[in-house]
Formats: C-alpha cells, sequence, structure tokens
C-alpha cells in the first residue's frame, strides 16, 4: 500500500459569513398604552469568517478533507424593541507563515506571526426593525429591512515554512542526518532517494546561547522547478528562509560529481525565482567521515569558492566540523537580522474608505449594471413584497441621484437596470 502524505501545504477552501437577521416590524399593543407606536427590534449581524495563525501548527491537513466553512446566522429581531443576538464568529486556525490569496492568485494576506487575524469574510448586517424608520412624515412605518447575506468566497491557502535556515542540496547529502544531529528532529533516513517527503523544522541551540531554525527541505534534482522529482512541492518553503545551507556529498559515492550537483541545485534557485540565487548561501561538503570525501575536498572546495561562497567540510554522522558551520551559519543571521524586533500583532480594524461609497454604471447588452457597496446593501436589504419599504428605498436613490448618474450613463426610460440579483425598468423621476 502506498504511504499516505501526512503534510499538506496547500489548500482551496469555500467560505461565507453568516446571514444577518432580520429586522421586526412590531407595534405596541398594551391595554393603557394605545399609541403605543412602532417597536420592532433589528436583526444581528452574521457572524465573520477568520483567520488565525498558530505557531503549534505544522499543515493544513484539516483542510483536505473539508472545503466548505460558514459561520453562524445573526438571529432576527423582535418586537418591543428587542434586538437578535449577533451570529457566532468562525475562527479557522491555519500555520505561521500560511499565504491567503484569492482565485486570481492575489496576495491577501501573510500571516507570520502567532496570534495574527484576518478576516476573511464578513458576516453580513442585521435588517433595522421599523421603529428606526419612525420618522415626523412617517410615524408607522410597516416595514423593516432585511438581514443581509454574509460575503463568501474561494481562498487559496499556501504554507511556507517559517525557518531561518533552508538546508537544500541533491537527494542523500544527508541533510536529514544533519538536522537530526544540530535539532531534536527525527526525520526518517535511509539510503534511497527522496527518503524525506515532508520538510523537517528544527530548532538549533548554540553553545553560547544563540538559537535558529532550521528546515531540511526534500531532496532537490535537476528540472525541480518544473516539478521534476518533488521539486515544486518544497522550492516555496526555501523561499521563507534568510540563510541557505547547501549540503553536497563531497565522496561522491551516488556516482555523481559534488561539483555538478552544486551547480545543478543552484541553477534550479535561479529558474524558481531569481531573488533565490541572490539568498546568503554557506556551503557545507558532507561525509568527510569516508575516504572518498577526502580525495575529492580540495577540488570540490576550490570551485565552491571559486564562485564567491563560503565552504565548510563536515560530517554530519561523527559531527566533525559541525560546531563551526553552525556558529558561521549565526553569524550570517546576525548580519541579515541585526535586530530581531518582536513583531506587533496587527489588530482587527474595520476600515472605512471611500470606495465603499462609490457607484459604478456599467452598459452591458441589454442592460445597464450598479454596482457599489452601499447601494447593493440598500437592494438587498429591502423586502420588495412590501410596499412602504419599496418607497423608502426610492427615497434613498434619490438622496444618492441615481437617476442622473444613470441618465448620464446613457439610460432611457424603460431600460434595464441591474443592481446586485434584483433587475429593475428604469423610470426616472
Amino acid at each position: 500500500m502506498a504511504e499516505q502524505k501526512s503534510f499538506v501545504d496547500q489548500a482551496k477552501i469555500f467560505i461565507k459569513g453568516g446571514r444577518g437577521g432580520n429586522g421586526c416590524v412590531s407595534f405596541l399593543r398594551l391595554k393603557y398604552q394605545p399609541k403605543g407606536g412602532p417597536d420592532g427590534g433589528d436583526g444581528g449581524k452574521g457572524g465573520d469568517v477568520i483567520l488565525r495563525a498558530d505557531e503549534g501548527l505544522r499543515t493544513l491537513l484539516d483542510f483536505r478533507y473539508r472545503r466548505h466553512y460558514k459561520a453562524k446566522n445573526g438571529q432576527h429581531g423582535q418586537g418591543r424593541n428587542r434586538n437578535g443576538g449577533c451570529g457566532e464568529e468562525l475562527v479557522l486556525r491555519v500555520p505561521t507563515g500560511t499565504v491567503v490569496k484569492d482565485n486570481e492568485g492575489n496576495i491577501l494576506a501573510d500571516l507570520t506571526h502567532h496570534g495574527e487575524e484576518l478576516v476573511i469574510a464578513h458576516g453580513g448586517m442585521g435588517g433595522r426593525g421599523n421603529a428606526r424608520f419612525v420618522s415626523p412624515i412617517r410615524k408607522l412605518p410597516r416595514f423593516a429591512e432585511k438581514g443581509e447575506d454574509g460575503k463568501e468566497r474561494w481562498i487559496n491557502l499556501e504554507l511556507k515554512l517559517l525557518a531561518d535556515v533552508g538546508i537544500i542540496g541533491y537527494p542523500n547529502v544527508g541533510k536529514s542526518t544533519l538536522i537530526s544531529r544540530i535539532s531534536a528532529a527525527r526525520p526518517k533516513i535511509a539510503a534511497y532517494p527522496f527518503t524525506t517527503k515532508v520538510p523537517n523544522l528544527g530548532v538549533v541551540r548554540l553553545s553560547d546561547g544563540r538559537s535558529f531554525v532550521a528546515a531540511d527541505v526534500p531532496g532537490l534534482i535537476e528540472g525541480a522547478h518544473k516539478g521534476v522529482g518533488l521539486g515544486l512541492d518544497f522550492l516555496r518553503h526555501v523561499d521563507r528562509s534568510a540563510v541557505l545551507l547547501h549540503l553536497v556529498d563531497l565522496s561522491g559515492q551516488e556516482g555523481r560529481d559534488p561539483r555538478q550537483d552544486f551547480d545543478v541545485v543552484n541553477r534550479e534557485l535561479q529558474f524558481y525565482h531569481p531573488r533565490l540565487a541572490q539568498r546568503p548561501q554557506i556551503v557545507a561538503g558532507n561525509k568527510l567521515d569516508l575516504p572518498q570525501a577526502k580525495e575529492n575536498l580540495e577540488e570540490v572546495q576550490q570551485h565552491v569558492e571559486g564562485k564567491g561562497y563560503r565552504f565548510f567540510a563536515i560530517s554530519a554522522v561523527t559531527g566533525e566540523g559541525v560546531e563551526a558551520l553552525l556558529f558561521a551559519l549565526a553569524a550570517e543571521l546576525e548580519r541579515v537580522f541585526p535586530k530581531k524586533e518582536t513583531a506587533e500583532v496587527p489588530a482587527k480594524v474595520a476600515v472605512f474608505t471611500l470606495e465603499d461609497q462609490k457607484i459604478t454604471i456599467e452598459k452591458k447588452e441589454g442592460f445597464f449594471e450598479v454596482r457599489g457597496k452601499k447601494v447593493e446593501r440598500m437592494v438587498a436589504m429591502t423586502d420588495f413584497a412590501n410596499e412602504e419599504a419599496v418607497a423608502y428605498l426610492q427615497e434613498k436613490f434619490d438622496a444618492l441621484k441615481l437617476d442622473n448618474l444613470l441618465k448620464e450613463a446613457g439610460a432611457r426610460e424603460g431600460d434595464t437596470i441591474k443592481i446586485g440579483e434584483m433587475t429593475f425598468d428604469f423610470q426616472p423621476s
């Protein structure tokens, strides 16, 4: 039976905010208060869908078997000015290092800090009860607003491991052996290609108290940037690493030339994204405990240093040269990040912009489409079975001077106007 892959670093899910509760149409009727008036309460807001970064998670496995998520709806308003309760938020936990993208591939957020949150789908607004529409000219409103539908969308989640040092190299060069020696990580180790099928994270602690996180990235081979081997599955994880540790097999026991391996992997980084080729990189020649490695050491070192990289000879099995390598990596990290300040976790903030008020009108084949957050919301929350509610909507259209905007766009009497899910015949006032 094939081994089941337990590391999931990409997922596509559908999320939807809760629908707002409907406003209530009610009139106070008490024995000794014959003129109590309208007392319909407001509907509650629908729950938001929130992504929250959690450093305790390592994969997106939870999203493999369930792809649809919806927050709770708001409750309807009631008489005696009782407002409906708000819908419960739906919090989806994702690993730190999760990039959130829309269907077009645009990045919506990069959740890199524990506890960081993103409201990815807002719940709908609750409808106002009839008590909210009392005015000097409308003393007994017999209508209320419907609750607004929650926002919905498909999103793509992509995990990029957050590691200070990414350990790269061909399969079987000793990456897993090295990370098991320098950290508490215990990856699977065996003498066949692609033993490592998932990235391994380990915390490295130096004798002077410094520490950093290292990731053992599964072996890269020629054509990795095109998806050959395990290339595309794990090249993205290298992108997070501040410093790259490039491991080469000095012994050549796999029948490959260590110098050629070194050049091939660097070309794959360049092909995947040019910025990776510019990432600080330290090279370590491994398997110094084998006789052939000592014979190849000088040639490989000259080749690597001739290209401008620092070179260390080590044995991940015996530990020879490893401490010097780790101190060099720590020093390089301090050069890249001279001061590592604790990032503030951004708060959830609702920002009001002029875009919320903006109205656009586009002429399409057979109709005019009106777009705008405010105007679409007004239409969606109107009860079109109630004449008073429709008349109130027309008042709001007049206040926005929508007739004038439609005329400027070329609309004529009798033309079809589409706003949200509703269509109207244009009857200019």
